[in-house]
């Protein structure tokens, strides 16, 4: 009875999220996600019951959307659409990327702004969950085009955001010369230099090993993920999708440690390397991106050793360790079934939830180790954190500083998850363990300050 009393909750839960919220696809697949697990947590903890914690925490605290017009180098009026989705504050300002790509919609950014609030409440940091951005696309634009429209963009925002409010950073489509834009019409508009941005140039208040921190971190996850049964980097096979900051942290990461990345992807299909990418072949990954080239075809172009699939995923490649680190929802059930029949021992997400529920269930089924990005990408955001320190004391750390800061949150996050999630059989099971370790922190500090 008690079982079917749980399914009957998770059922009723779902159902009611589902009419709230038509027509998002992408928060529905978040919320499931999270309410498999916490909601027959919440059943065993008597605190916790009757007190409608994650149907709050599945509803944003404020949802603002706003028209951004601009004029482009003809002198044409263009018009966007932002977003800012201010999740829960309960443990901390908001804090979350700003993305800018055509794909951007409430039902990206809520379920982004969803997994961002577990995502920090995983860091310890005291930071609260958002997220933001705009169909606007970079991508073809000039500097001057990028600059009007951010400084159009910002004009709106800055009204909602600010260091003890709102703290946004950098997400797809949103690096450098974004948040440098950004952030010059913030402190005109506001007449004040705060740290209201993260992911900020070293010249004026950024933090050393940011761009590369999420992959990073993706890397120290994997790294404990792989001690759990006695394994390690070094010497193992990854493939990796991707073609952004992520995917270069992460290749330089395991090559430091002694692993071996065969693979990258662009949005046009990916590049297959027996030798590896590493050295030159990691420095030149780099100089494409600052071009603004994500085509994985002419990174093969470049070395003969690469073989280039176009139209195609990864996942095909044999390989020790698989890590998504482009998008949402790249791999799916037959990818699982593929990855699963070719020896894969450990999944660990890079991206925000590029992974389908049925390909998610593979893996736990099959007892491969499997890990959601709120954890293992959280390298991110930890690093964000970090820069919101250093603002607030004026001082900067050494690259060897943070990074050794960041590697010791990722061991935390990974003790945390592995607390929570270790079942009978001493199987972890890092869904589960990323849930509810997440959902604990918020739900203690939002039981402490009342029905807000």
């Amino acid at each position: 009875m008690e079982h079917y009393n749980t399914e009957q909750k998770i059922q009723e839960f779902i159902a009611n999220i589902e009419a709230k919220n038509p027509n998002e696809p992408e928060f529905l697949q978040a919320v499931k996600e999270v309410a498999n697990t916490v909601i027959p947590f919440i059943a065993t903890h008597k605190e916790y019951d009757g007190m409608k914690l994650l149907e709050r925490m599945a509803e944003p605290e404020r949802t603002i959307i706003f028209r951004v017009p601009w004029v482009d180098d003809a002198g044409e009026i263009q018009v966007n659409r932002g977003f800012r989705i201010q999740m829960n504050s309960a443990i901390g300002p908001y804090k979350g990327g700003i993305r800018f790509h055509p794909t951007v919609n409430l039902s990206v950014l809520k379920f982004l702004a969803f997994e961002q609030t577990f995502k920090n409440s995983l860091t310890t940091l005291p930071m609260g969950g958002g997220k933001g951005g705009s169909d606007f696309d970079p991508q073809g634009k000039s500097n001057m085009e990028v600059m009007r429209f951010c400084q159009a963009f910002m004009t709106e925002m800055c009204k909602y955001i600010g260091p003890e409010t709102d703290v946004p950073a950098g997400d797809i489509g949103v690096g450098a010369r974004e948040i440098g834009y950004l952030f010059g019409q913030y402190k005109k508009i506001r007449n004040e230099f705060t740290g209201v941005l993260t992911g900020k140039g070293l010249a004026y208040g950024g933090s050393l090993i940011r761009p590369e921190a999420t992959g990073y971190g993706v890397v120290y996850f994997c790294e404990q993920m792989l001690k759990t049964i006695g394994q390690e980097v070094k010497g193992k096979t990854f493939a990796v999708s991707g073609f952004g900051n992520v995917a270069w942290g992460v290749v330089k990461k395991v090559n430091e440690l002694g692993g071996k990345v065969v693979t990258i992807s662009g949005p046009d299909g990916y590049v297959y390397d027996e030798d590896g990418i590493s050295g030159e072949k990691v420095d030149y990954l780099l100089q494409l991106r600052a071009s603004g080239n994500n085509r994985a075809e002419d990174f093969a172009k470049k070395f003969p050793s690469a073989k280039f699939y176009a139209g195609k995923r990864p996942w095909s490649v044999k390989c020790d360790v698989a890590i998504p680190a482009a998008t949402q929802n790249e791999l799916f059930l037959e990818d699982a079934q593929t990855l699963v029949a070719n020896g894969v021992i450990c999944v660990t997400e890079a991206a925000n939830m590029p992974s389908t529920l049925d390909a998610i269930n593979y893996f736990l089924d099959n007892k491969v180790l499997f890990s959601p990005g709120k954890a293992s990408n959280a390298g991110g955001v930890a690093t964000s954190g970090l820069e919101m320190t250093q603002n607030s004391i004026r001082l900067n750390w050494s690259s060897e500083e943070v990074d050794a800061r960041l590697k010791e949150i990722m061991i935390g996050i990974h003790k945390a998850c592995r607390d929570y999630g270790t079942e009978e059989d001493g199987y972890v099971n890092y869904v589960k363990g990323a849930n509810i370790a997440g959902f604990v922190k918020v739900a203690e500090a939002m039981l402490a300050q009342g029905v807000v």
